[in-house]
């Protein structure tokens, strides 16, 4: 483990990105150039102080688990990735794995989308990357420890089965998100049957949730297909949206942007959503 070049690489990471490119609100007062490290650890969920002693070269050797965070929270690209594994004293992350990297040409996309919530998820539906928009709608995700920023986790195992402090979905639409939910797992299953994230998360939903349990047995294997879903906002109240999902088949990713028909209701909450930003949001629950 090299962890004086590791950390020359992580503070670099984080002093090239502003807060509006991974999501998060800007606020008033910053003094600082890129991001804080309070920042980087709420996106990669670990200690802020984890993140000081890594950038002060004094820290212990991080895990997998927690490279493959940081290098999403800082938005590397593949070869970056490889570097901090390398630097780590890791291998790469080795084929039939899957990808959580997401490519700066997307990231662009997603920035330039910034009229409209939008979202990249892995092929186990983990959060990657978003943009402000979402987070006004569905909730400052930099808040969510790590773990739990899965769509499919949240809606058979999170709290109140819905994203931050939005509900998602009516009682009606309930039905067809869960069996949804558990054919997109069994597709990734069948792509990705040696890859230790998705195996743990399929047992615990199998294990913590019933529903879930019922529907893998039940149902076949299909990705997320494009629909329309019910959004609760606390401050807006229902909003039903399109969501429209784009495959990124080279990364096997997906970009989930939510939009409503121009002139419509919906259409201008979410005007309105961009103008009042996440000030108006509590705290995810």
């Amino acid at each position: 483990m090299s962890r004086a070049e590791l950390a020359i690489v992580l503070r670099r990471a984080r002093n090239r990105l502003a807060p509006a490119e991974v999501g998060l609100p800007v606020g008033e007062r910053r003094r600082v150039r890129g991001l804080r490290r309070e920042e980087v650890a709420l996106l990669a969920g670990v200690s802020v102080d984890y993140v000081v002693r890594l950038e002060q070269a004094r820290g212990p050797q991080p895990s997998e688990q927690v490279l493959t965070a940081l290098g999403r929270a800082l938005r590397m690209d593949v070869d970056e990735r490889n570097e901090l594994f390398q630097l780590a004293g890791h291998a790469q992350p080795r084929p039939g794995t899957i990808n959580e990297v997401v490519r700066p040409s997307v990231l662009r996309l997603l920035d330039r989308l910034a009229e409209l919530p939008a979202v990249v998820i892995s092929a186990k539906s983990d959060l990657l990357a978003w943009n402000a928009s979402f987070a006004a709608l569905m909730g400052d995700w930099s808040q969510v420890p790590r773990r739990e920023r899965n769509l499919i986790w949240q809606r058979f195992l999170g709290p109140h089965a819905g994203l931050g402090p939005s509900r998602v979905g009516t009682d009606a639409e309930q039905g067809p998100t869960g069996a949804q939910s558990a054919a997109s797992l069994r597709a990734a299953v069948a792509k990705y049957p040696h890859d230790p994230g998705l195996a743990r998360l399929v047992a615990e939903l199998r294990s913590g949730s019933a529903e879930f349990e019922r529907l893998w047995h039940e149902g076949g294997a299909a990705p997320w297909r494009s629909h329309t879903k019910t959004i609760d906002h606390p401050s807006l109240g229902p909003l039903r949206l399109d969501c429209d999902s784009m495959h990124l088949p080279d990364a096997d990713q997906t970009v989930i942007v939510y939009s409503a028909e121009q002139g419509s209701p919906e259409a201008e909450a979410l005007a309105l959503l961009r103008v009042i930003g996440t000030e108006q949001m509590t705290t995810p629950r």
